[in-house]
C-alpha cells in the first residue's frame, strides 16, 4: 500500500498541474507581466494565509491538525512586509480579495473551525507548495523586477527558520503518513486537496482576467 503522502500527491496531480500551468502563472513566470500583477497575486496570498494562520491557534492541540502547526512555516508577517514594499505603508487600505480568493479563504476558515482533516489538506497544498514550486516564483521575481536576493518583495518565499528544506519536507510527509484517521477520512482529505488546487486555479483565472497579455 502506498504511503498516504504519495496517495495525495498522485491523486491531486492533475489539479495541481492545471493550477500551476494557468495562463496567469505562465505569464508571470515568463516575465511577461509587470510588478503590479505580482503585487496583486501577493495580496491574494495574504487573504488565504490569514485564514490559515488565524485558524491555527485553536488547532494546536488537535490530534489531527496540531502536529502541522509549526511556527517556522508561518507566512503572514512576511507577506505583510512584502506588501509594504510593493504597495507602500498604506497597502491595507487598498488590498481587496478577488471573489475566488474570498471563496478560497472562506473555505480554509470553515475547515479550520469545523474539520481538522480538511485544514490539513489546505495546509499541505499551500505550505509544501511554497517550499517547493514557490522558490521558482521567488527566483523569477528577483530576476524580473530587481528585488534583492531573498529581500523585501520576496520574503514570503524565504523560510529562514526551516534549516534544511529537503529534510523538513520529508518530515512533513511522514506526518501525513501517520495521520490518526481512517481510510474514509483519508479519502475526504484527498478530495479536499483537489478542491484546494481548484481554488488556486480559480484565483489564477481571475488574476488572468485582470492582467491579460496585450495582443
Amino acid at each position: 500500500m502506498d504511503a498516504f503522502s504519495t496517495v495525495i500527491r498522485v491523486a491531486s496531480h492533475e489539479q495541481h498541474t492545471e493550477a500551476e500551468t494557468s495562463a496567469f502563472m505562465s505569464d508571470l513566470l515568463g516575465g511577461r507581466l509587470g510588478v503590479d500583477a505580482y503585487a496583486r497575486y501577493t495580496e491574494q496570498l495574504w487573504f488565504v494565509y490569514r485564514a490559515l494562520e488565524d485558524g491555527a491557534t485553536a488547532l494546536r492541540e488537535d490530534p489531527v491538525a496540531g502536529p502541522f502547526i509549526q511556527p517556522e512555516l508561518m507566512r503572514v508577517a512576511e507577506l505583510e512586509r512584502d506588501l509594504a514594499h510593493l504597495r507602500g505603508p498604506d497597502w491595507r487600505e487598498t488590498a481587496t480579495a478577488l471573489p475566488a480568493t474570498r471563496a478560497y479563504a472562506d473555505r480554509v476558515a470553515h475547515c479550520a473551525a469545523e474539520w481538522p482533516g480538511g485544514y490539513v489538506a489546505h495546509h499541505y497544498t499551500r505550505y509544501l507548495g511554497d517550499l517547493s514550486g514557490g522558490q521558482i516564483i521567488r527566483d523569477r521575481a528577483e530576476r524580473t523586477w530587481g528585488f534583492a536576493r531573498k529581500g523585501d518583495g520576496v520574503r514570503f518565499y524565504v523560510f529562514e527558520q526551516v534549516g534544511n528544506p529537503a529534510a523538513f519536507k520529508r518530515e512533513y510527509r511522514e506526518l501525513l503518513d501517520s495521520l490518526p484517521v481512517d481510510d474514509l477520512e483519508k479519502q475526504r482529505i484527498v478530495d479536499e486537496c483537489k478542491r484546494a488546487f481548484d481554488f488556486n486555479g480559480a484565483v489564477f483565472r481571475e488574476l488572468g482576467e485582470q492582467f491579460p497579455l496585450s495582443a
